[in-house]
């Protein structure tokens, strides 16, 4: 009777065994022909006309969107100038970039090593500006020349160390619009000072409105130079300057912004 048991388990087991190794079968021949059924001829469930179908669908559906979009693209581009920008609105209160780049610019005019970090610093804002790189652009009616010379004894060329060694340096300023630059010393009586170009205006030329000519590889935005003529009185005292955009419509004297479209710095000259 025990033999006959053991007899049946083993049956039992070889049965199952069986069973399992047919349903492993049955799955790998489901996903074989899940991915190509030899029988029907499809392919990832679906026969080649229902892949065309859709294959069609989607290329005619993709290309409509495409030619809307190029359509659009092209009806906007055909109402931009592309010499002339679309808005042309200047800044409310345009930026002030000052050098030599400092809040106190303080030397010994005896001393040139003293105060060369200074002059380093307009040689480098001005190297751009020399007439041998200015007059490789276009004339443009001279919109696109802005060359150092026109900076006179402030270029650095007559005088290399832009006044500070005589103990009147040179400051740079540039706007960043199309207004003039006015500077004026914070003490009771007033400082005499060159402005270069005169009056620390920017003629409007300078600052074309067709950005073909803008676009040239030479070509620089203008600045204005000031020339601080202080006498010997006012050596070993520090003066304190304010230099500020003005313009028609331009904000320079708000008290919350000590920066909008002015600047402050403070001079001190020792021999």
């Amino acid at each position: 009777h025990k033999k006959e048991e053991k007899r049946e388990k083993k049956e039992d087991k070889k049965e199952a065994n069986e069973a399992k190794r047919e349903q492993k079968k049955e799955k790998q021949d489901s996903w074989k022909d899940f991915i190509y059924n030899p029988r029907t001829g499809e392919f990832l469930g679906r026969t080649a006309g229902s892949w065309g179908l859709i294959l069609l669908f989607y290329l005619i559906f993709y290309g409509f969107l495409g030619g809307m979009f190029s359509l659009t693209m092209w009806v906007m581009l055909q109402t931009l100038d592309e010499n002339v920008p679309r808005h042309q609105d200047r800044v409310a209160s345009p930026g002030l970039v000052i050098r030599p780049h400092a809040v106190e610019i303080t030397f010994n005019r005896s001393d040139p090593e003293n105060y060369k970090h200074y002059i380093r610093q307009l040689h480098d804002l001005l190297q751009s500006y020399n007439d041998s790189i200015q007059e490789r652009n276009e004339l443009c009616m001279k919109v696109c020349q802005f060359k150092r010379s026109t900076l006179r004894q402030c270029s650095g060329l007559p005088d290399p160390s832009f006044g500070f060694k005589e103990g009147n340096p040179v400051i740079g300023l540039k706007p960043e619009g199309d207004p003039y630059i006015n500077c004026t010393a914070k003490r009771a009586t007033s400082l005499q000072m060159q402005y270069f170009p005169s009056e620390g205006r920017l003629d409007k030329m300078f600052f074309p409105n067709n950005l073909s000519l803008c676009s040239q590889p030479d070509y620089v935005q203008p600045l204005v130079a000031v020339k601080l003529l202080f006498t010997k009185e006012d050596y070993n005292i520090e003066q304190t300057v304010e230099c500020k955009v003005e313009g028609s419509n331009l904000r320079n004297d708000d008290e919350r912004d000590k920066f909008l479209g002015r600047v402050t710095f403070r001079v001190k000259v020792s021999e």
